[in-house]
Formats: C-alpha cells, sequence, structure tokens
C-alpha cells in the first residue's frame, strides 16, 4: 500500500512538471521575438507624433523597413497625420483594390508594377492630381496626371562575387547566353530569376525584353536549360544570392541590390551594356480614396526635393527629380552606360501585354522553355 501511494505521488509530480514545462513552451511562444523583416502582406501603424488630425492609407511594393524613414519624415511635416502602410507585392495591390469594399480602398497605391497601375488610370479607377510639385514632371514619368513615377531603378544582373570570378561576369545578354552556354555549365542550377507567372514585375520585364531584345527566346531557353530558379520577389532572390545558392540572377531591381551591397553582401551589380531596362516605381489616388486630399499632399511630398532625396537616400531609388527641383532624365547624360538605359514609359503601351489573350499565349511560351517539364495551365488576367 505505501509503495502504490510513493507511485502516485511520482505520477503527480511528473505529472505536475510536464504541465509546467508545456505552459512555459507555450507561454515563450507568445513572447517570442517576431522576424527582423515584415512579410508581404504586413500592415504597419505609424501613430501621429501630436494629436491626430488626419489619416493616411497606403499600399505599397516597397518594403516597409525601406519605406519607413520616409513616412517618419513626412510625418515630421504633417504631425497630425496617422499613416497606415500595407506590404504587398505590385500584383496584390491591383487586385485588393479591385475587390476592395470601400471601406477598406487604400488612399494611395505606390507600385513597381507600372503596367498594372497603367491599367487601373486606363479603366477609370484614378484620380487626376495637379500641383506645383507636379508641373515639369518629365513626359515619360506620368500619365494623364494620374499616374505619377515618384523614382526610377535600372534593372540589373547581380552575382555572388565569391562564385563568379569577374573575368566571368557577363556584360551583355549575349555574354550571359554564353555563359548560360559553356558546356562547363558553371550556371546549372545557380541561376535565378523572377517567376513571371507570379511576379507582375517579373512579368512585366520579360514582355519588355521580348519588345527589345532579338535574343530574348534563346536566353529563355537557356535559362531553362541551366534549371533556373525562380521567385516572387527581389529580397528572396538576393538573399540566395548572398547565400551562395545561386551565382547570378538576371532582371533584378537595382535598388534592392544596391542596399544590399551597401550593407556589405558579397554581390555585384551589373547595368547590361546592351540595354539597361529602366524601372519607374508609380503612384496612384483612387478615384474611391477616403482621403484624397491627404494622399496628393504625400504625394507631393514624394516629389518635393526633400521627398526625392529622402527616397534617395532611406530607399535607395533613383529620384525623377534632381536636387535643385529640375526634372531629371535618364536621357541627359553622358556616357555609354546611360546611352543604354531604355526607361519604359508610361501609358497604353504597357496594356498590350494584359489582354488576357495575349498574358496566357506568352505565359504558355514561357513555361515552355523555362519550365519545360511543367504541366501547362491557364492563368487568369
Amino acid at each position: 500500500m505505501r509503495n502504490e501511494k510513493k507511485r502516485d505521488a511520482s505520477r503527480y509530480s511528473a505529472a505536475r512538471c510536464f504541465c509546467l514545462y508545456s505552459f512555459l513552451t507555450l507561454l515563450n511562444s507568445f513572447f517570442a521575438p517576431a522576424p527582423a523583416h515584415a512579410a508581404p502582406g504586413d500592415i504597419r501603424i505609424f501613430q501621429s507624433p501630436q494629436t491626430t488630425t488626419a489619416r493616411l492609407r497606403i499600399h505599397g511594393s516597397t518594403d516597409i523597413e525601406n519605406f519607413a524613414a520616409v513616412i517618419s519624415d513626412y510625418q515630421r511635416l504633417h504631425p497630425g497625420t496617422e499613416v497606415e502602410y500595407s506590404d504587398l507585392v505590385a500584383q496584390d495591390i491591383y487586385t485588393r483594390h479591385l475587390a476592395a469594399g470601400r471601406g477598406r480602398v487604400a488612399d494611395l497605391l505606390i507600385s513597381s508594377g507600372m503596367d498594372l497601375q497603367t491599367k487601373l488610370a486606363n479603366d477609370g479607377h484614378a484620380l487626376a492630381h495637379r500641383s506645383p510639385a507636379t508641373v515639369g514632371l518629365p513626359a515619360w514619368s506620368h500619365w494623364r496626371h494620374e499616374a505619377f513615377g515618384i523614382s526610377y531603378e535600372p534593372i540589373v544582373i547581380v552575382y555572388n562575387k565569391r562564385l563568379l570570378p569577374a573575368a566571368r561576369v557577363p556584360h551583355t545578354r549575349r555574354q550571359l547566353l554564353a555563359l548560360l552556354r559553356d558546356p562547363a555549365a558553371p550556371l546549372a542550377g545557380r541561376v535565378g530569376t523572377y517567376d513571371v507567372a507570379r511576379s507582375s514585375v517579373g512579368y512585366l520585364l520579360a514582355t519588355q525584353d521580348h519588345q527589345l531584345g532579338s535574343m530574348a527566346g534563346a536566353l529563355q531557353a537557356a535559362l531553362g536549360d541551366n534549371r533556373v530558379r525562380l521567385e516572387e520577389r527581389t529580397g528572396a532572390l538576393l538573399d540566395r544570392v548572398a547565400r551562395g545558392e545561386l551565382a547570378l540572377a538576371y532582371n533584378v531591381l537595382g535598388s534592392y541590390a544596391q542596399a544590399r551591397i551597401d550593407a556589405g553582401a558579397p554581390l555585384g551589380m551589373v547595368l547590361p551594356e546592351d540595354y539597361t531596362l529602366v524601372l519607374l516605381r508609380t503612384a496612384l489616388i483612387p478615384r474611391s480614396a477616403p482621403n484624397a486630399a491627404e494622399a496628393g499632399r504625400f504625394l507631393d511630398y514624394l516629389l518635393s526635393p526633400r521627398g526625392q532625396a529622402m527616397l534617395a537616400q532611406q530607399v535607395g531609388l533613383q529620384p525623377i527629380r534632381a536636387a535643385n527641383g529640375a526634372p531629371l532624365s535618364p536621357h541627359a547624360r553622358d556616357g555609354a552606360r546611360v546611352r543604354a538605359l531604355r526607361p519604359i514609359p508610361l501609358g497604353p503601351g504597357l496594356l498590350v501585354y494584359l489582354d488576357a489573350l495575349k498574358r496566357r499565349q506568352f505565359l504558355e511560351a514561357w513555361r515552355s522553355t523555362v519550365q519545360p517539364g511543367r504541366k501547362q495551365a491557364a492563368d487568369a488576367p
């Protein structure tokens, strides 16, 4: 009898310890530190430094970590404004706007998907905005005073300097094609680019390549032959190159690459010498924006000398305007590198590949070369 009581007491003590351990484990999970970087779809509220007199809801494709300093600077000028920023990929900015009820419509859309922004404006979803800050903008940087380029950035090739010797780094698409076709297969399974079926920016860049470059099809096939790794977001591609999982990534946003290089990542960056696409990061005020006036003030700030300087210094984006406020065009400088820049102009030309049939045909051709083993599937526009 006494031994049974001892066994029962021992079981009770063990059970109590297990419960305590489980409780502490659960408690620890609640208070575990959050990841250092915001995930796609994350929302951050920037409380107004003073009594809130205005609110602004932004849907943006620029990472929160990069854009936070810009919002904070705006709040120094307008301390009564509370800002809600949602970190979204360009496609989600577009689809969420179309699906949103009136109570959840954003006041300002800032996206690297300039073709999707153009389509929103073309379909009557944009509010026209004219102000002293928009006067004199380069013609290629806005469309109908409804979609505005706030910055431009080159589309680049990024490589891991520890894996790819300087002598083998491609500086043109022809050189990249030769490297991909090298019998030694140095890039087999070690090259990456956007998944154009998931990334609207990747789709835009791929279609621009096909319009500008005679070797786009051959390059696409060579990427497929080398088992190209596909990602939806720029950050994921750069992470894999920096870690050495990939030796090279093609058609990458230059501002993100430069930020990694400045932070000490073992990356190199090339602006292709045959042509370098230049993407506009665009802002648009929805016609149904609840706080359109505040959105206009924020847009004017972004286009002001102060705002342009913040975008350059804190986000690494090339300004539309020079420091003195005068228009800055990529065509206005000398040098072979700058002459190779090909800005993608805002306008109806961007709508061609958003046509449902055109998109389906392009994606079918792209999958047949880049992902030849994958079953064909139709994509919604």
